[in-house]
């Protein structure tokens, strides 16, 4: 049974850490029980999973809960492990999700923690008179249809607080207030509206708004972003909630790799709560990935890893997730003070604070240095303390330091993919294949089902986004005087197209292609190509790498190519547009519609042709040994999409690379923003897929790849995740381990800083140090170096501690180590370890 909150008071409601653990198609159901479990080790209170809509209403009326779309059976399983819920219903949602997903050729058999950039089903667009998100009558009679049967439904089942279930908070809309004024004076009714809808609902658990601070008196606004500290409710009625503290940040095809440092992520939140945050939820805690055509953007990549605490795969990224379990601790040690009182702020000095919650008989204090360069030497309360710069301590008695956000004990650890063997046959290869299948799909039209019309049609609504894929054909005759030619038969063909990716093939020949960004979908290109004397065939094909799914009217805005298309003569100056002509139009590949995604089909030929366009690809092969996660890596493609038996992976593109600049060493002191931190520069975004094993058979597994440019599927290759180092780098002046203070007396158990290791897996233990430094050593995890001077017994005292066993604990000091450099006050312990 979960009681409910007492009150909408600050004072009242309890401390709680929330957790978005991803997206209902971003993780399989079979990885639910797991990540639940290290979501709660982590010191987690609550999941918290939106509702997609287009997932569980493909069609109207008609809806769909089977599977891993079992939107009960997560919140009861959540409940099972002793958790809270809340419920993100939207039922616009906001996460890098597709606006109109067609689901019908993919099962979904994965992820109930949801959340998507839109959420909205395709059909809402073509309802008529209707607009999204706004004082419409059609839309609204909609939202509160949809609304109504998720509340209905979890009602049914007795999962509301207020029936002694887990679900303690619901959500309606999402970040509207950030482009409500696009929408004028509707805005505001339809806010209103949309607060008296949800509440009228009665769940007996509160309903909250993000990012709306003209949110209605019977909803709780509530704050999103990388940093909420500064953030205040519209009433004093309200508690300050943070819905979304943003750990990382998506990834686009064409751009580096984002990430957050975790000492930011602790400050910001220990500064939330610090001021009187009551509530914040980890967006993401576990991104997933983007299967199918999940993905929204436009060009968000199959990866939604999110630098999240746990990776793409589920597994524990450290130190991230160690450091914010501690972290978690050492707040829920204040939280009798926190709860009985409001704090009273104190300047310690120019951008040093110490905040306090004291009563009679309890007192806990936050003292901050928010300096973005500087270190300081505070005194507080007659003792002395040291904080880093941009860092937090929390002292749950008001005098022993129990935690600081830039001060890490949890050990880190490194993650690689090795490639794997399938089979003997291969004598080593780490290939996935070498006895491929293939089918060249058709250039230009082959359905019955293709149209014509006169000019440029945008994509979005022709396709109804039933596929990536929309074709333009047209046929111009050439008798080779034509004034746009250059030597009777050269010419360039300029396109302009509102997004993404375009493929020009002229008389069955690719001629070139083009795509836009993240940033700018749109395409302005000129491709020089040589026609013949006669009938000349011009094929184009557009297509979308998922829809637009945030921003203001953000339903209404197109792909494809919309012209002008036209033959440019640069010599004579002189053009032909074609854009106003007859053009021929086919939705989709014929490969999609003879279901060649499930490699059941007689048209498959023995053979893997290298470079050729638009060409399918099958292979069968085992299952590759162990549990690890395993991944695909696309070395060799170029783009395309895939599917693992008849299951899609995702959009692959290891043709497109980030930048070559743009990525640096980064410092967690100072504000983060989305570009702050990146890595993995002039290199392709990504070229690992996730393939969940829950996806395979033994043996006789189908792989199916459609290639869009040109590849070599022979390259391509099986890998497992796997660890490779344990680390840890504790210093003299680091804050005891939590596990050090006794929740209830707040005493200390062990007198000494300590590094701690620990083989993740029960089955294994550390099995090598491959580096050992007591005194000065630099560097981090998988580059230590030693300093000006160190300890000659660190290697021995490490050995004998931790090989042999599982988990090993060892003191930062010099009783252990001898002090090898007396002139530096504060000497620190470096390890690396590996495990087996």
């Amino acid at each position: 049974m979960y009681p409910p909150p007492r009150s909408n008071s600050s004072a009242a409601i309890k401390i709680l850490n929330e957790t978005n653990l991803t997206h209902q198609r971003r993780f399989t159901l079979k990885m639910w029980p797991d990540l639940i479990q290290k979501s709660k080790d982590g010191g987690l209170d609550v999941i918290e999973t939106y509702v997609f809509w287009n997932l569980h209403e493909p069609v109207r009326g008609q809806y769909d809960f089977e599977g891993g779309k079992d939107l009960v059976r997560f919140v009861k399983s959540v409940a099972d492990a002793g958790l809270y819920a809340h419920i993100r219903i939207g039922p616009y949602v906001c996460a890098e999700w597709n606006y109109g997903l067609n689901t019908s050729s993919f099962d979904v058999c994965a992820h109930q923690f949801v959340f998507a950039n839109s959420g909205f089903p395709l059909w809402l667009h073509f309802i008529p008179g209707i607009q999204l998100r706004t004082d419409n009558e059609p839309y609204k009679a909609e939202m509160k249809r949809f609304t109504a049967k998720i509340v209905s439904m979890l009602k049914d089942e007795n999962l509301y607080a207020s029936q002694g279930g887990p679900i303690i908070l619901s959500q309606i809309e999402n970040e509207y207030g950030n482009i409500d004024k696009d929408y004028g004076s509707a805005a505001q009714t339809y806010i209103k509206w949309a607060a008296s809808m949800a509440t009228s609902l009665n769940t007996g658990v509160p309903w909250v708004m993000c990012q709306q601070s003209d949110a209605p008196a019977s909803v709780i606004n509530t704050c999103n972003g990388f940093y909420c500290d500064g953030f205040t409710p519209n009433s004093k009625n309200k508690p300050s909630m943070w819905t979304e503290n943003w750990t990382g940040w998506f990834l686009a095809f064409g751009g580096a790799v984002p990430y957050r440092p975790v000492e930011d992520i602790a400050f910001a939140v220990a500064r939330f709560y610090q001021r009187g945050g009551t509530f914040q939820n980890y967006y993401m805690y576990h991104g997933g990935t983007n299967f199918g055509r999940t993905t929204g953007g436009p060009f968000i990549s199959t990866s939604y890893d999110y630098d999240a605490p746990l990776d793409e795969y589920g597994a524990l990224r450290q130190p991230k997730w160690g450091h914010l379990r501690d972290l978690h601790k050492a707040i829920k040690l204040c939280e009798a003070a926190m709860v009985a009182t409001d704090p009273k702020n104190t300047s310690l000095g120019h951008n040093l604070e110490a905040v306090v919650y004291k009563t009679s008989s309890t007192c806990a204090a936050f003292l901050a240095n928010i300096d973005t360069k500087n270190d300081a030497t505070v005194s507080y309360n007659g003792n002395s303390y040291h904080l880093p710069a941009w860092s937090v301590s929390i002292l749950p008695d008001c005098k022993n330091v129990v935690y600081n956000t830039a001060k890490i004990n949890a050990m880190a650890t490194i993650r690689t993919f090795v490639p794997t063997s399938i089979g003997d046959e291969f004598s080593g290869s780490k290939a996935i294949s070498s006895d491929w299948s293939y089918v060249s799909e058709p250039i230009g039209i082959s359905s019955n089902n293709a149209f014509d019309r006169p000019g440029l049609l945008e994509q979005i609504n022709t396709t109804a986004d039933q596929s990536d894929y929309l074709w333009y054909s047209i046929s111009t005759d050439i008798k080779g005087d034509e004034p746009f030619l250059n030597d009777a038969s050269q010419t360039t063909i300029h396109v302009k197209s509102l997004g993404h990716v375009l493929h020009l093939f002229v008389n069955e020949q690719l001629e070139g292609s083009a795509f836009g960004n993240s940033g700018n979908p749109k395409i302005s290109k000129d491709i020089s190509v040589t026609l013949k004397r006669g009938t000349n065939k011009i094929d184009l094909l557009s297509l979308t790498v998922g829809l637009q799914n945030y921003g203001a009217f953000f339903d209404k805005t197109g792909a494809g190519i919309t012209g002008p298309v036209e033959f440019d003569g640069s010599k004579s100056g002189s053009t032909l547009d074609l854009s106003s002509q007859r053009w021929t139009y086919q939705i989709g590949l014929k490969g999609e519609s003879l279901g060649l995604d499930t490699g059941d089909s007689s048209l498959w030929v023995s053979g893997s042709p290298k470079g050729q366009p638009l060409t399918w690809y099958k292979t069968n092969f085992d299952a590759p040994s162990g549990d690890g996660p395993l991944a695909i890596d696309f070395t060799g493609m170029t783009k395309g999409e895939a599917w693992v038996n008849g299951q899609g992976i995702g959009r692959y593109w290891p043709g497109y690379n980030a930048p070559t600049s743009g990525c640096s060493d980064c410092s967690y002191k100072g504000p983060y923003s989305s570009s702050k931190c990146l890595k993995n520069c002039g290199k392709p975004s990504q070229k690992l897929y996730h393939v969940p094993r829950s996806w395979l058979k033994p043996s006789g597994n189908v792989l199916v790849l459609l290639e869009e440019i040109g590849g070599d599927p022979n390259q391509i290759s099986f890998a497992t995740q796997e660890l490779e180092s344990l680390c840890s780098h504790v210093s003299q002046n680091h804050p005891l381990p939590i596990e050090a203070w006794s929740q209830n007396k707040k005493s200390k158990s062990k007198s000494e800083p300590r590094v701690s290791l620990e083989c993740p897996h029960p089955n294994q233990v550390i099995s090598s140090i491959k580096f050992a430094s007591f005194g000065t050593p630099q560097g981090k995890c998988g580059s230590f170096s030693h300093g000006e001077c160190q300890s000659t017994k660190a290697l021995s005292v490490l050995k004998k501690a931790c090989v042999g066993s599982r988990s090993c604990s060892v003191a930062v000091t010099t009783s252990k180590f001898g002090d090898p450099c007396k002139n530096v006050l504060v000497k620190s312990l470096a390890v690396e370890a590996s495990c087996a």
